[in-house]
């Protein structure tokens, strides 16, 4: 399964494929046309129980994910879509600001993929990329 997760803040790239938004909550001043959002499966998020009481917490997580995956295996229905969808290249997004602990995550790695491929940082252009490798090589 090509799957990769990104924050829902990162500017859209064609070779993210197909954006679904796994959060519950909409993220704040996100529009669906600006963050180029092709679903919203809100179903598939955590229980606002659930994500209450993670409250992001790193030392929550591992427990996180358990009493997730607990949840999602009652709901592999609403799964469907997104293993359907995901034959072809898909990008799940969410907005928490933890890159490596959010719902997305472990959702990737519930659908069956440990390590998940996680964009930080909005691509910058190749002369930017050039100045900065240039950059490093002055400084060394």
């Amino acid at each position: 399964m090509p799957l990769q997760v990104k924050r829902v803040y990162l500017l859209p790239y064609r070779d993210d494929g197909i954006r679904i938004l796994v959060d519950r909550l909409w993220p704040r001043g996100v529009t669906k046309e600006g963050a180029a959002i092709d679903h919203w499966f809100r179903e598939c998020a955590p229980s606002n129980e659930l994500r209450k009481w993670f409250a992001h917490d790193r030392a929550k997580w591992e427990e996180f994910k358990q009493r997730y995956f607990a949840e999602l295996r009652d709901k592999e229905e609403l799964l469907a879509p997104i293993r359907a969808l995901s034959k072809k290249h898909v990008t799940l997004l969410f907005g928490a600001s933890d890159d490596e602990c959010n719902n997305a995550v472990a959702l990737m790695e519930y659908l069956g993929k440990k390590k998940p491929n996680i964009r930080r940082k909005k691509r910058s252009s190749p002369d930017a990329t050039l100045r900065r490798t240039r950059q490093k090589r002055v400084r060394h």
